[in-house]
């Protein structure tokens, strides 16, 4: 298999970009492969358009390899003839953006991220009109870069620098101005109100400054705003204990009312209230379901696969339809778009790491997107003396849950994971407490109903790597215990490592 395959994770390009003497992985990811996968994706879009002068916007996020890429890429596809927009320092979502504000109009986009991974590793993301690529249009770009068919051309493409944050976060503060709409301070919503941002230095620490004091919020105690590349304070990533725990401790110490923390390129977002108490995963999904069902009564709610009974029961006392799918933002997103396709109004689809899409906002997976629907209500609220957490007062939250990752010791890890799940069928046939769910999109879900266990669990193959992943969710404080003992003795008998 060529290199460059290897470098494909789902819909993005992953590898380690950057070497130092803390580290002693390999590059993976050098520029001279950005240089030919950027001159794939300009033949690709070439082709896909049908037209000359294709113009391409190039932003990355903090990380220390993400200069060298830009640059190299600019080189490149002008040499290709192609119309470059420098965005520089920007967002992941943003970039997709680049395609639709007017200003710039591009054909297609490139993101370099990787989004939380350490700081060694790089990446690229690509998006069209249409959204972020799809792994077949990302596998079919790589095959243009084997083959080196790439296109010619006379002319050399013209390089523009613009600053597209600064032109997204106009957007967004326009959007909530709107949505609070206040007849007393309509520029400054959130005067008296003081909000404050983690950026854990990624790319999210614009949304202090040209966000939430654009609109009144006092920010004073938001922390790690500025970019830097090897995250010296914590990992920007709201699903890491140390970065959520980091967040809450500052928005207790500044007597916020809100915090907000970021990932590095700014797609995934998660909240902590006054009190220090984190909002996120299923308690996130709440929220932001609740905010939506108001607006789109009896709607679908489209989650991925590891969502809560709790979750599930929340979304269908408040009218709406809770679907749940399977693991991967992509996965969740297209189930949304089909849904609609066929009908069902699904204006929202999330995973519990914070990927949130809205059908308002071209269905892409935008944290500063969320925090802005979620800040309107939060001010709209703030008027009634209550808070974003008054929302999810009646969210029944599990007392216990765990995730196991085990590994499977076969080649064909997939085709052995399926035989496993397959036998825990009819194990679970066999426990008269355990019923398997009716909605199973992948792996198996299994309700585990005795008094001394109370929980749910989902067993399901890894979508990248040869493991089986195993969450459990108890409403009693040692039910996840009682239900992993019972699988432990079932999943013995195979080639795995606990």
């Amino acid at each position: 298999m060529h290199k460059l395959y290897s470098l494909q994770n789902g819909t993005d390009i992953r590898g380690v970009a950057y070497k130092d003497e803390n580290n002693s992985k390999e590059i993976t990811l050098s520029t001279e492969d950005v240089k030919i996968i950027a001159s794939g994706f300009a033949t690709w879009l070439t082709d896909k358009e049908k037209k000359e002068n294709i113009k391409i916007s190039l932003g990355m996020d903090s990380r220390i390899t993400g200069e060298d890429f830009i640059n190299a890429s600019k080189e490149i596809l002008t040499n290709l003839g192609i119309d470059v927009i420098d965005c520089g320092l920007a967002t992941t979502p943003s970039m997709f953006m680049s395609t639709i504000i007017e200003d710039y109009n591009c054909d297609g986009a490139i993101m370099f991220t990787a989004s939380h991974m350490p700081y060694i590793y790089n990446g690229m993301k690509m998006f069209t009109k249409s959204g972020c690529l799809e792994k077949t249009d990302l596998k079919d770009i790589l095959d243009i870069c084997v083959s080196k068919n790439f296109i010619e051309s006379d002319r050399t493409g013209n390089i523009t620098k613009k600053m597209l944050i600064d032109d997204y976060s106009r957007i967004l503060v326009e959007k909530i101005r709107k949505g609070v709409n206040s007849t007393e301070n309509f520029d400054r919503p959130f005067e008296g109100m003081r909000i404050i941002v983690d950026a854990g230095n990624g790319a999210g620490g614009f949304f202090a400054e040209k966000v939430l004091q654009k609109l009144g919020a006092n920010t004073e105690g938001s922390q790690f705003l500025n970019p830097d590349g090897k995250f010296p304070n914590h990992i920007p990533n709201p699903e890491n204990k140390e970065a959520m725990e980091s967040i809450s401790a500052a928005t207790i110490d500044n007597k916020a009312d809100l915090g907000i923390i970021f990932d590095t390129d700014v797609d995934r977002a998660a909240i902590v209230d006054s009190n220090g108490k984190s909002i996120n995963k299923n308690a996130l999904i709440a929220v932001i379901s609740s905010i939506v069902l108001e607006e789109y009564p009896n709607s679908t709610i489209v989650t991925d696969s590891v969502t809560s009974n709790g979750l599930a029961e929340y979304i269908k006392n408040l009218g709406g339809i809770h679907h749940r799918f399977k693991r991967g933002y992509k996965n969740v997103i297209n189930e949304s778009i089909r849904l609609n396709e066929s009908g069902i109004i699904s204006p929202l689809a999330i995973e519990t790491s914070g990927h949130a899409a809205l059908k308002e906002n071209y269905f892409l997976d935008d944290g500063a997107y969320l925090i802005s629907k979620i800040l309107i209500k939060s001010a709209l609220l703030n008027r009634e003396g209550k808070n974003i957490t008054d929302l999810i007062s009646n969210l029944k939250e599990a007392k216990e849950s765990f995730e196991y990752r085990i590994k499977i010791n076969e080649e064909d890890f997939k085709s052995y994971a399926e035989e496993i799940i397959s036998d825990l069928r009819i194990f679970v046939d066999l426990d008269l407490s355990w019923k398997e769910a009716n909605d199973n999109y992948e792996g198996i879900r299994v309700n585990c109903n005795s008094e001394e266990e109370k929980a749910w669990f989902l067993l399901r193959v890894s979508l990248h790597e040869p493991l089986l992943v195993l969450n459990i969710e108890s409403d009693l404080r040692g039910g996840c215990k009682k239900v992993f003992d019972k699988l432990e003795i079932f999943l013995s008998k195979y080639n795995l490592d606990f």
